[in-house]
């Protein structure tokens, strides 16, 4: 019997095996795009564009940043490709996530270890570290579901975690065609890069 095909081409020509990633076949260029064109919150924002996981990943580094100023580039790194594998597997609300099981956080791990090691980063970042980004993924949601997703901010209390007004000072919330978003998100992982 014929194994299904488990790679997809990219549109730099590498073709990714999803169940097998290696750091080879990783370019940013790739993630940036695809990142650019996957909607958080199902696409169930308001605005005339949706609110990709690629500006989502620029919200959370400069959240981390704010949490963790004293934290090494690296970790800035890892705070701006935190969900990068949505690249190619999408982005799964939570709900979905729990009711689908283990399976997709299992090939979530495999690229996001093949990405993390394409960028000089560990395979896998230290739990602390990981702890503190997911703080920011958390505030960014409760941002996010409150802004743009029709949220009560007591509802979003409920879910996500509230940042602290000063932490957030002067960080907005972009709705931005995806050509932009993703000419922001290549630069800053330029800019991060570059100071590693």
């Amino acid at each position: 019997m014929k194994q299904p095909r488990a790679w997809q081409r990219m549109l730099s020509g590498r073709r990714l095996d999803l169940l097998d990633p290696t750091p080879v076949d990783i370019e940013i260029e790739d993630i940036a795009h695809g990142l650019a064109f996957v909607a958080r919150w199902n696409g169930q924002t308001r605005g005339d564009w949706p609110y990709s996981v690629a500006e989502h990943s620029l919200l959370v580094e400069a959240i981390f940043t704010r949490l963790m100023p004293e934290a090494p580039v690296k970790w800035r790194l890892a705070a701006l490709l935190h969900d990068a594998p949505e690249y190619v597997i999408g982005d799964m609300i939570s709900p979905v996530k729990a009711a689908v099981g283990p399976a997709y956080g299992e090939l979530d791990k495999r690229l996001a270890a093949a990405i993390h090691i394409r960028f000089g980063l560990p395979a896998e970042v230290p739990k602390t570290v990981k702890a503190q980004i997911k703080k920011a993924d958390q505030m960014s949601a409760w941002l996010e579901a409150t802004q743009l997703a029709g949220f009560s901010e007591k509802e979003a209390d409920r879910f996500f975690t509230a940042p602290k007004p000063g932490l957030v000072a002067g960080l907005c919330l972009h709705l931005r065609p995806p050509v932009e978003v993703r000419a922001a998100y290549t630069a800053r992982h330029a800019e991060l890069l570059a100071l590693l």
